[in-house]
């Protein structure tokens, strides 16, 4: 079993993974720079930028419920995820063109609903070309290259801010090739096995084919939703960091450093599942969020500031792949693609609340508060494994 797991994975795996990659670079170059233009450039508050970030995320959940259930009834996952990949590249230049924060949203919106079309059924597609022995590695491969695309994004804006005066908007516009190269890798490289074409069900959105999802798929949704609520938007890392010090050029470090550690873990961590299993895991990441959300609450400067980035990050790389690989292992295969979907829509609902409370709490009360505050429910997490694992 253990030689399976480090089997090499299949081209498909491997080019899910380039396309996630260069999505990621062009989102993450104008992410990177989102919230100090909004909150900056345009003078929208906090909460406001908590608000266009939840309505966003919970956008793309939503979308992703109907997208993994289509492909479930169609039995094709390509071309939702080539349609779902275009649409966000077609929406690129919406954020060089924005004049105010309603242009934003709206852009956020549109971006958010090709995220959602795609992504349930990518989800699902990466199940449907390994073997559940190889899982834990495939989805932490593609989820190390989407986030070694999540910190280039933030590098090359960094460096086009610098080459080019601070041009926000230049930078904007230049994210649309990254963009455009990776709706062509997923045209061009991946294919889908035969199997995924000849549908055995035609799953609705009913009580009966919710049920079917069974009772280990909705646990792995409570469990992500308390995650969730601890894991509000990186945005607010963002303006954690800027308010210890770090200026609008350099803004994009906090997503580097984040996702150097994610990139580094996500895979070693999905390989290592694979042979030891995934409960243990999950909990030492859960843990990991409790220190990173109480290093951000009380960091004196900028260095404990990124400290706290870093250990957000390892957080990710412990837990992200992981709940992938669960949701693969507890849904039905003829429902894959709707278990993805309702998945993403309740942890997106969960986020939109996460990130509406964060943006309060911060508004009212400061950072500190909405940092210990997601220390909370991380640490409701925790007990929460340690009870379902002494049922077991």
């Amino acid at each position: 079993m253990k030689g399976r797991n480090l089997a090499k994975l299949p081209a498909g795996i491997v080019a899910l993974g380039f396309v996630s990659l260069l999505m990621d670079v062009s989102s993450e170059m104008i992410h990177g720079l989102l919230p100090v233009f909004i909150v900056g450039t345009l003078g929208a508050s906090a909460a406001m930028l908590g608000l266009i970030e939840g309505m966003a995320e919970a956008t793309a959940s939503v979308t992703k419920l109907f997208s993994g259930l289509l492909s479930d009834r169609m039995g094709k996952r390509k071309p939702l995820a080539v349609l779902g990949y275009g649409l966000s590249a077609l929406t690129k230049p919406l954020f060089a063109l924005a004049g105010g924060a309603g242009m934003v949203a709206t852009a956020r919106f549109a971006d958010r609903v090709g995220k959602g079309i795609r992504g349930a059924p990518r989800d699902a597609l990466v199940a449907d070309l390994v073997p559940e022995a190889q899982r834990g590695a495939a989805y932490g491969l593609r989820q190390s290259m989407d986030t070694i695309g999540a910190f280039l994004g933030p590098l090359l804006a960094m460096a086009l801010m610098l080459a080019f005066a601070g041009n926000v908007r230049l930078v904007f516009w230049l994210a649309i090739i990254p963009a455009a190269m990776a709706v062509a890798v997923l045209v061009i490289y991946v294919r889908e096995p035969e199997a995924a074409a000849k549908p055995a069900v035609r799953p609705k959105l009913d009580r009966a084919s919710l049920a079917a999802l069974g009772r280990g798929f909705w646990a792995v949704v409570a469990l992500a939703s308390v995650m969730t609520l601890a894991r509000f938007s990186e945005a607010f890392l963002i303006l954690r960091a800027e308010g210890a010090g770090l200026g609008l050029t350099f803004a994009p470090m906090v997503l580097v450093v984040m996702n150097v550690i994610y990139a580094a873990s996500a895979w070693p961590v999905g390989v290592l599942s694979d042979r030891i299993g995934k409960a243990g895991l999950l909990a030492f990441g859960f843990a990991v969020l409790v220190a990173a959300d109480l290093v951000l609450a009380f960091a004196p400067g900028l260095t404990a500031v990124l400290l706290g980035v870093a250990l957000w990050g390892l957080h990710m790389g412990l837990t992200q792949g992981l709940l992938a690989t669960q949701v693969a292992a507890a849904a039905p295969a003829a429902l894959r693609g709707t278990a993805f979907g309702v998945y993403n829509l309740v942890t997106g609902l969960v986020l939109l609340a996460a990130n509406a409370l964060a943006g309060g709490l911060w508004t009212a009360l400061g950072p500190q508060t909405t940092f210990l505050a997601g220390a909370g429910f991380a640490a409701i997490g925790v007990i929460g494994l340690q009870f379902a694992a002494q049922r077991r």
